[in-house]
């Protein structure tokens, strides 16, 4: 006795056609098989053709006026299954579909009673996660078409990768136009895209990827694998429309990875019916002869089966609980029964065509295969059974673009900006030399210090000087060390040394420059002209004021807002070598938060000390001791740093990102500027001290002669910028002491034709004129005057002052009463007298006014000599008080 009678109507649509025959071949064999004895099942079909009408009206059809029914089979169109099933719980009817593969379908509190051979859409999703991790890639981004069936799939996706620590990046739909999405999807660097679109827009998509350049060895797509074969040549025309060839197509297309459920078992294994799942195929391809084949057979052949098996364990069921009813007693009322035929459904597990039938909440832990694109054919690369949960890649068969499965992302090497070892090499060797030059002036310095070269440009000025360029070049081995030398927390103290280090140094050096120029402006530029003495320990709390000075700011600084180690990363950089990674670079900066402020405030208390020191050097310029005026040598050292600096700061400043650059141009500044310091102050010396040391130290003696004059001048008009009232004293005295040489001269002359006078004709000369006394007294009067004004060195001015009662044209009151007046004046005692006196005049007192040099001595000439060729010697100090 069969279950219901049987009649069966032959389905329209194209998956009814196809899995037709399926049904037929399980049919058969269950009845051979007696599966069922003394039942025989009783199938029947309706065609709905995807009509939501057509479908309730069918389904209410059959329940109102067919026989009753134990079980719905099939259900194809999404949109009729899901109504169907919705329905079911009131007929306490359990539906089991082939081909329904919607995720709606699967809410078990909406569609209790409904189960489906097939693995739904979603169960691709648990088969991407595995395949995810087999390739180690844990960043994608989604890419779905604003389509239910999609979007569904694209969340559950995003529900099975939560937790499993893999990112989704970016997530684009769209409606029409896929490209813009695809370009967003690049701009976020996405380099694993898992597609959700049906096969038209795919064509769309790769179009777009084309253009975008999204392909290749750095991309992979991993797309829906249901797609009909060959489907890029069904939209090739329309592909073209967008200006997307064929061969641009393929050439975006090849690689990609589809994914789908396996339409059959690939294992050699006999299943349920006793056949293997490839004779299976063979017996089916006989039987549908003109039909074309569908890829649900194989799930609705072992839904038959599922059928079968369920109602056999529902009426084991039946029969063990002793209970009087039998299945052909089931009506639309019936709960127990219904309850009894869900569970024996719930307890399904066989191995049939498909693979392992088993549902876990009403949905089939099926099989899903890989197919990769390649060469313009899909290939099978893999498959993943869900009940074991394991992913099987066939050997050899995946092909990457590329030599390697491309990256999940840019791989972004940060690699930070180090200084190059042969280059702080060099550099270094350079400072080492310079420090050793240093150290060889300050020997020069110290061993030296007593002479008087040295000794008078202030030894200990000298030293510091030394000391700060010293300062200065070690603040170049501070520089060159970066993260590739030290650690974070070394770099980051070293940011603070090196800054102390080379502000000291430079204020050391230059600050004791500048005290030594203004101790000479402060000795030779005195507008008072008094006698001024500067020791070098008022220079040394000069330069111990600036130091303090520095001393402050550097202390407040690091108080304040010290220096920290920061890192700068720049824009990233393709990879030298070729390879798919991205270089971005980092930078070690010393930076703080008000980094502008603190380096305004350094380098104005610097500049204005450079202008300073300008200033200095400029004032004393004309200082012609050359061992205590460096002015020039500071000036050209100012200009130098000066330019040099400002160079230098401007580049550093634009090659902030190229260290080697940057450290080679702060270290040859320091370099230079140290070294030109230490050699226009020290080599000048060094070559005066070896080839005339005392022609630096010898003062200018004052010539009267008309280059003099011309000198005179010179320093008058120097003189005349610091006080014009003591330029014109000077300008008189030059004058009134040169209208006096001229007198002196005119009168030596006179005297000298007298004495040859007297010498020539002594007989006729009795006495002399009155007159004549009073030249001779004018000549003294002359020679006390000028004495006085040079200084009184003159032998006549001492006899003036150790003798004061005597007077010209007087006479002594012993000899005038002894002896009378004619016997004084006559010729032989006026010869006598002459002979004696004049040549001492001539030349005791004409050297103290420019005349003839006092040191010069001869030997005493015989009486009779004619008196302008005699000399006396300088001790011989005799004075006449009359004539």
């Amino acid at each position: 006795m069969g279950l219901m009678p049987l009649t069966k109507e032959v389905a329209k649509g194209s998956i009814g056609r196809g899995v037709l025959p399926a049904v037929e071949l399980a049919i058969e064999q269950i009845r051979n098989e007696s599966l069922l004895r003394p039942y025989f099942l009783d199938l029947r079909l309706y065609d709905t053709e995807c009509d939501n009408a057509k479908g309730l009206k069918a389904f209410y059809d059959a329940i109102k006026y067919g026989p009753n029914h134990l079980m719905v089979f099939g259900g194809v169109c999404p949109s009729v299954t899901s109504i169907i099933a919705e329905s079911l719980q009131g007929w306490n009817l359990v539906q089991l579909s082939f081909a329904a593969t919607t995720p709606v379908l699967a809410d078990k509190k909406k569609y209790p009673y409904f189960f489906r051979t097939v693995p739904s859409d979603n169960a691709v999703n648990p088969a991407i996660l595995k395949l995810l991790k087999h390739y180690r890639w844990k960043r994608v981004g989604t890419l779905t078409q604003d389509v239910q069936r999609f979007s569904e799939v694209r969340n559950d996706l995003t529900g099975v990768l939560y937790g499993e620590d893999i990112e989704i990046s970016d997530t684009e739909s769209f409606s029409n136009d896929p490209c813009t999405s695809v370009k967003k999807l690049k701009g976020n660097d996405v380099r694993i895209i898992l597609g959700q679109f049906d096969q038209n827009m795919a064509a769309k998509v790769f179009c777009c990827a084309y253009e975008e350049n999204m392909f290749g060895s750095k991309y992979q797509w991993i797309i829906p694998g249901w797609y009909e074969p060959a489907w890029w040549e069904q939209v090739h025309t329309e592909a073209n429309s967008s200006r997307c060839f064929r061969k641009n197509l393929l050439a975006a297309m090849e690689g990609y990875i589809g994914v789908d459920f396996e339409p059959l078992s690939s294992k050699q294994i006999k299943t349920i019916s006793g056949k293997t799942p490839q004779q299976y195929e063979r017996e089916y391809n006989n039987k549908r002869s003109g039909v074309g084949p569908s890829k649900f057979h194989g799930y609705a052949y072992d839904g038959i089966w599922v059928i079968a098996k369920t109602l056999q364990r529902a009426m084991e069921t039946l029969h063990a609980s002793n209970r009087h009813q039998r299945i052909q007693d089931f009506n639309y009322t019936d709960h127990t029964l219904g309850r009894i035929i869900l569970n024996a459904m719930n307890e399904t597990n066989f191995f049939g065509v498909t693979g392992q039938v088993v549902f876990r909440n009403g949905e089939r832990m099926g099989t899903i295969k890989f197919t990769q694109f390649q060469d313009r054919r899909e290939v099978k690369v893999g498959e993943y059974n869900a009940v074991a949960d394991t992913l099987e890649i066939i050997n050899d068969t995946i092909r990457f673009q590329g030599s390697e499965p491309p990256k999940d992302k840019t791989i972004i090497l940060e690699q930070l900006r180090k200084i190059s070892l042969p280059l702080y090499s060099i550099l270094s060797a350079l400072t080492i030399l310079g420090m050793i030059m240093a150290s060889a002036f300050l020997f020069f310095n110290i061993k030296n210090r007593n002479q008087k070269l040295i000794k008078m440009s202030s030894p200990y000025m000298n030293n510091l000087i030394i000391l700060g360029g010293m300062l200065s070049y070690a603040s170049i081995f501070l520089f060159g060390l970066d993260g590739s030398f030290v650690s974070e927390k070394t770099f980051e103290t070293l940011c603070t040394v090196r800054t102390w280090i080379l502000t000291v140094g430079y204020t050391t050096a230059f600050g004791a420059m500048f005290a030594k120029t203004w101790r000479v402006h402060a000795i030779f530029k005195n507008v008072k002209m008094k006698k001024k003495i500067i020791k070098d320990q008022k220079l040394l709390v000069i330069v111990g004021g600036m130091l303090l000075i520095d001393l402050c700011i550097l202390i407040c600084w690091q108080a304040v807002d010290p220096l920290r180690r920061t890192v700068e990363r720049y824009s990233m950089e393709p990879d030298p070598a070729g390879r798919d990674i991205s270089i971005r670079p980092l930078l070690e900066h010393c930076e703080n938060t008000h980094m502008t402020i603190w380096l305004g405030i350094v380098y104005a208390y610097k500049g204005l000390l450079m202008l300073f020191g300008c200033f200095l050097a400029w004032e004393t310029r004309n200082v012609s001791i050359p061992a205590l005026n460096d002015s020039k040598y500071i000036g050209m050292s100012v200009y130098n740093v000066g330019i040099m600096c400002i160079i230098g700061a401007a580049v550093s400043f634009l090659t902030r990102d190229q260290p080697n650059v940057q450290f080679c141009i702060v270290a040859l500044v320091i370099i230079f500027c140290s070294t030109i310091t230490l050699c226009l102050v020290f080599v000048p010396k060094l070559i005066t001290l070896r080839t005339n040391p005392d022609a630096a130290t010898q003062n200018r003696r004052f010539q009267f002669t008309q280059n003099q004059k011309k000198e005179d001048s010179k320093t008058s008009t120097s003189v005349t910028s610091v006080n014009q009232a003591s330029t014109s004293r000077l300008e008189g005295l030059q004058s009134e002491n040169h209208r006096l040489r001229m007198k002196i001269t005119e009168l030596d002359k006179d005297l000298e034709e007298v004495t040859m006078q007297l010498q020539d004709t002594p007989e006729k000369t009795t006495y002399i004129k009155q007159n004549h006394y009073q030249e001779l007294n004018d000549i003294l009067s002359l020679g006390n005057f000028t004495e006085s004004t040079d200084g009184g060195k003159a032998i006549l001015k001492n006899h003036l002052d150790q003798n004061p009662q005597l007077q010209w044209n007087t006479t002594e009151p012993s000899r005038t009463c002894k002896e009378p007046i004619e016997d004084i004046n006559s010729p032989e005692h006026i010869q006598r007298r002459l002979s004696l006196q004049l040549p001492i005049l001539h030349h005791a007192y004409l050297p103290s006014i420019g005349g003839v040099d006092a040191s010069c001595v001869s030997p005493c000439v015989s009486p009779t000599a004619s008196p302008r060729h005699r000399h006396v010697p300088p001790s011989f100090r005799v004075m006449v008080s009359g004539l």
